[in-house]
């Protein structure tokens, strides 16, 4: 049965698409099944992922409004034929363009709203390992069905102030979606993104996350990379774009981190 997990930031810019699909791509590559879920109307997830948005017959949409099922509206990631890139481990990919804009007004109304992708996602629950879901940086209608249907959050933070003010306002929002609507729902853990050893407040700050969550705080670490930037431009996650890059090489440790860290749930 698959583990449900919400990449979820409500600060804006912290790298909740590129840990996405290059945990995506690097759990795919240690032999896990995945289905990432992109809920945020922009589609970069999807984009990330070497599927065309503006080419999809079916999306995440239609799903929440239960026009389709996710049988009927995944596609599979795609490298292209470049070498080793057509080898690479790929995984399932509901996308989403700008008609999830709409979704929102259009849901206020429906009955079990925040209860859609939840449903949705319990069809194909058998088919996955884990089933990755991005989502945009706002508590939204959107956000609350990627809440709602989780086992637990990922949570990736740059290592600066701000971002510990910001991590506050989604640990009280993650209580809220606990006591009222998904008892599951818990931190599995805080990934530190961007990071650069070399300032010293970024340092200070991981001490101090080390310090007041412990082990909630995963082992790896994903550096400040260039290749990790790039990647996106040509439509994949860094893990394919460039497999030796420092930042890649961080996600597939952190894949395997993520791998041993849910047989202990």
């Amino acid at each position: 049965m698959a583990k449900i997990f919400c990449v979820a930031n409500q600060k804006g810019g912290v790298g909740k698409t590129t840990t996405t699909v290059n945990l995506a791509a690097g759990l795919a590559s240690v032999g896990q099944r995945v289905l990432m879920v992109d809920l945020d109307p922009q589609g970069n997830a999807t984009m990330g992922s070497g599927v065309d948005k503006r080419q999809l017959a079916l999306s995440v949409y239609d799903v929440l409004l239960e026009s389709a099922s996710i049988v009927e509206a995944r596609v599979r990631s795609n490298w292209g034929d470049e070498g080793a890139r057509a080898k690479a481990a790929t995984y399932d990919v509901l996308g989403a363009n700008r008609d999830l804009a709409g979704a929102e007004v259009e849901m206020v109304d429906l009955e079990r709203r925040e209860n859609r992708l939840k449903l949705a996602l319990a069809s194909v629950k058998d088919e996955y390992d884990f089933v990755l879901i991005d989502c945009p940086p706002s508590l939204s209608m959107l956000t609350l069905n990627g809440l709602c249907s989780a086992h637990g959050v990922i949570v990736p933070m740059q290592c600066e102030y701000f971002a510990l003010e910001g991590l506050t306002d989604l640990v009280n929002t993650i209580k809220q979606v606990h006591a009222n609507l998904n008892r599951d729902l818990k931190i599995i853990g805080l990934l530190r993104v961007m990071f650069d050893p070399r300032i010293t407040l970024q340092q200070q700050v991981s001490d101090q996350l080390r310090d007041h969550f412990g082990d909630k705080v995963f082992n790896a670490v994903i550096p400040r990379n260039v290749r990790l930037a790039e990647a996106p431009s040509y439509g994949l996650p860094g893990v394919v774009f460039d497999p030796s890059a420092k930042g890649s090489q961080a996600f597939v440790e952190f894949a395997q981190e993520m791998v041993e860290r849910v047989k202990k749930l």
